[in-house]
């Protein structure tokens, strides 16, 4: 009887981490990290201005009350009553919509182009190779052809 040698997990471990998707998805994660700081540039200089001079900046001041008499702290802990904070929901759900588009926009949808031509020239490439190689493979055969028809045979005869 032998033991079969079982892979320890260090082993395990190292095949887990040297996959095509464990590498790429680390890869994304850093770039998307650094990424993050360009979208909140983006849309804290640009887009959140454009937007406060439509309305306010800052919606976290907006709520309504369940049970009153509503109090709540400079610092923001709820003294009495029941507080609907409605405004932080609405300014998190418009930021996240904001930092969307603005990564679909600027980035998504530009890079999706250019993969698109990328793949449309390479198959054009291709294209033009596929018709000079049946080119060249029926100039042949009428060399062929007339190389037999000079002998006296002819074509597919030998």
């Amino acid at each position: 009887m032998s033991a079969k040698k079982e892979p320890n997990v260090w082993q395990g471990f190292k095949a887990f981490l040297m996959r095509g998707n464990v590498v790429d998805l680390a890869v994304a994660v850093v770039i998307g990290a650094a990424f993050t700081n360009i979208v909140n540039s983006i849309v804290k200089g640009i887009i959140n201005p454009v937007v406060g001079a439509i309305g306010t900046q800052s919606l976290d001041n907006y709520s309504s009350c369940l049970k009153d008499p509503c109090r709540v702290s400079a610092d923001g802990t709820v003294q009495s009553g029941v507080p609907i904070m409605w405004g932080s929901v609405l300014g998190a759900t418009l930021s996240f919509v904001i930092t969307a588009a603005v990564v679909y926009f600027l980035m998504v949808l530009p890079m999706s182009k250019y993969l698109a031509r990328q793949a449309a020239r390479k198959a054009a490439r291709e294209g033009t190779k596929e018709v000079v190689e049946v080119t060249e493979l029926e100039v042949l055969k009428e060399i062929r052809d007339a190389l037999l028809a000079q002998r006296g045979a002819g074509p597919g005869e030998r």
